[in-house]
This record gives structure tokens, sequence and C-alpha cells, in this order.
């Protein structure tokens, strides 16, 4: 047994854990430089899957994905006037939040195309997400400015402010769920239903930079993805923090009693079954089910790094980008680097939790 969790102790239980790539469809028309984020609408009522890409060409593209092909034909774009690092749709899907290095995040109307900015910080917007408050739709922000700022659409000003310890690297939504991870290795947890203040605070599980948190589909807790490799699993109450693991992941190989180990770009949960995926710097994506503390597939390397990865509303997609991630410097960015959105369709139990694992 290697140190990854779920690591197939046979050859033929490896086999199985391969997963097949020959069916994952490239994007035409995608970004021209590193892509940052992905986004589905998530209403189940609309029949379409629209997929937006934020990029470091300072444009957000808005796909639909045709569900006979899987090609994605352009939408919309709109642009901000620096790299946009985050995207997220409204719950109805036809609005769209989008965050970036001009310190404003904006909301367009995708039935208008009309852009309005919605948000302003000192620096960087690093993160945004879309939630509401008693029915009212807001929009948090993050940034590098080290604070978190809520927006109520109908006003100009941001309705609350929480300051962090440090910068806002990253950031994830799920019901009343805000969790925040900043430099230095903070965990800020917000209850939404009292968002001026954090329910509690921890230190990342994980030794090294924190580069993604990811909330559980049921709310309940969460996932951290570090640069070296590993990626803790954190409930949010203390009676289960019994059930908190960290595990490595996204590691080469050990030549020479050296082991080559990358950064963890981005995890995503499904939908439905609550499984995820993590996807890195060695251009792998692999889906595990924490429950098992099993690895359910992984899959061959994209030919670059993955940089960003979404699923679909109802989980029959999983898109991930493949482009420059800068964990290697800008020497390395070279314009030969591959820059594109592949669409993999979610195929028969690759991210079912295994069947004799009750469900919690």
């Amino acid at each position: 047994m290697s140190g990854l969790f779920g690591a197939a102790s046979s050859a033929s239980n490896m086999a199985n854990a391969v997963g097949d790539l020959g069916k994952d469809v490239t994007l035409a028309n995608g970004p021209e430089d590193s892509i940052s984020d992905l986004a589905f609408n998530p209403n189940p009522a609309d029949a379409k899957d629209f997929l937006a890409v934020a990029s470091w060409d300072k444009k957000v593209r808005i796909y639909e994905i045709q569900p006979t092909t899987g090609q994605g034909e352009g939408k919309h774009l709109y642009e901000h006037d620096a790299p946009v690092f985050s995207v997220d749709f409204f719950k109805d899907g036809t609005k769209l939040v989008s965050g970036g290095a001009d310190k404003m995040a904006k909301v367009c109307d995708l039935n208008t195309g009309q852009t309005v900015q919605v948000a302003a910080h000192d620096a960087p917007v690093r993160a945004v997400r879309y939630f509401e408050a008693n029915g009212t739709p807001m929009v948090v922000t993050g940034s590098w400015d080290k604070t978190v700022k809520y927006w109520d659409l109908r006003q100009s000003t941001a309705a609350a402010t929480l300051a962090c310890q440090e910068r806002v690297y990253t950031m994830d939504v799920k019901t009343n769920l805000l969790v925040i991870g900043t430099a230095d290795r903070y965990i800020n947890i917000v209850n939404l239903a009292d968002p001026t203040k954090f329910y509690k605070t921890i230190q990342s599980p994980l030794k090294w930079q924190t580069r993604v948190v990811s909330c559980f589909t049921d709310a309940a807790g969460f996932a951290i993805g570090s640069i070296e490799g590993r990626c803790a699993i954190q409930y949010v109450e203390d009676k289960d923090a019994s059930s908190n693991f960290s595990f490595k992941c996204h590691r080469d190989p050990p030549t020479n009693n050296q082991t080559n180990v990358h950064a963890v770009n981005d995890i995503s949960f499904h939908p439905q079954h609550g499984t995820f995926s993590t996807a890195g710097s060695d251009g792998t994506f692999h889906f595990w089910d924490k429950d098992a503390k099993h690895r359910l597939k992984g899959y061959p390397n994209v030919g670059g790094a993955i940089s960003a990865t979404t699923f679909n509303k109802n989980g029959s997609i999983f898109a991930y980008a493949v482009s420059y991630d800068w964990s290697k410097g800008y020497q390395l960015n070279t314009p030969q680097y591959p820059t594109k959105v592949v669409l993999h369709p979610v195929q028969g139990d690759e991210c079912k939790p295994r069947p004799s694992v009750k469900k919690r």
C-alpha cells in the first residue's frame, strides 16, 4: 500500500481504479491565458447547462453545453480591467458574479447582457460567492486586502465587513456555511445566519500554504487542499472531530528517496453523491469517497496543470481547466503551454460512493 488513501493493493484493483479520458471533449474558442475558475449554473429547473470560465486574459466567457455532443457554444463574454480570479452563478442561473485583480466584483445579467460593478476592495478580489440571506440575494467577496465583505445588491456599499488575519486565498459557501482560507494557514468558519463574526477559527491541519477550501454538499464540513500534495477533510462541529483526517495526493512515485509533490489546485464535490475530486499541478485528477477513505478513480496526465474544476448541477459532467497555474514561477509560462477547458462525461460508478459504506 502507498501513502495515498485508497491506493489499490493489487494489480487488478489498480487497473479498475484508472479512469478513461477517451470521451472527454475540449471546448472550442477557449481563453487566451491561464484559467482561474469554472462554474456551472446550478438551477435544476434550467434544462440547459451553462459554464462560466474566468481567465487571466481579463475575460469571463459563458458557454452553453450541448447535451448530445458535449460541445460548448459561446453565449456571452464580458471583461474586467485585470485578470479575473473567481466566478459564481446565482441560484436561479440568470446572473453571474465575478471578481479579479481590478479590485472589484461585477454581476452580469445573462438575460440582458448588462454588467454592473457591485463590490470594491483595496486589493484584488480573490474569491466571490453567491448566497441568500432570508431570501435576499447576496454576494460575498474575499480579498487580498484581508477582508471579506457582504453585498446586498440593492445598495452600493458593503452590508458588512469581516476583518481576516491575512489575505484571502480561497473561499466557499454551501447553504449557511462560509469557509475562508487565508495566508498563514488560517481557516475561518462563518455561520451565514450570523454573518458578522467567525463561528470558529482553526489553523489548517496541513503544514503548508492553503490553495483551496471546498464545502461538503451537506455543509457539515469542508475539504482543504494545499501546495504540498495533501488534502484534509474537516468537520465543522467538535462532536464530529473524530472523522477529521488528511491524506497525501498528487505526488510522483519516489525516486532515489525523493518524492516530487504538487499543489492541489481545486477540489469539487459531486452534487448528488457527496464524493469529491482533487486536481493538481501534476496534470491529474482523482475522485474520492471521504466516508470510505477510498480513491474511486485516478486519471492519466492531461498534458498540463489542472487549474480549476467543477461539476454541473446533476453531476453528469466534470469540467476541468488545463492551463499554467504559476506553481513554478513566471519563467515556465511559455506560449506553448496548453490552455483549454475540457468536459469529462461522468459515467457509471466513477463518482458513486462505495456501496458497502453506510451513509452518515
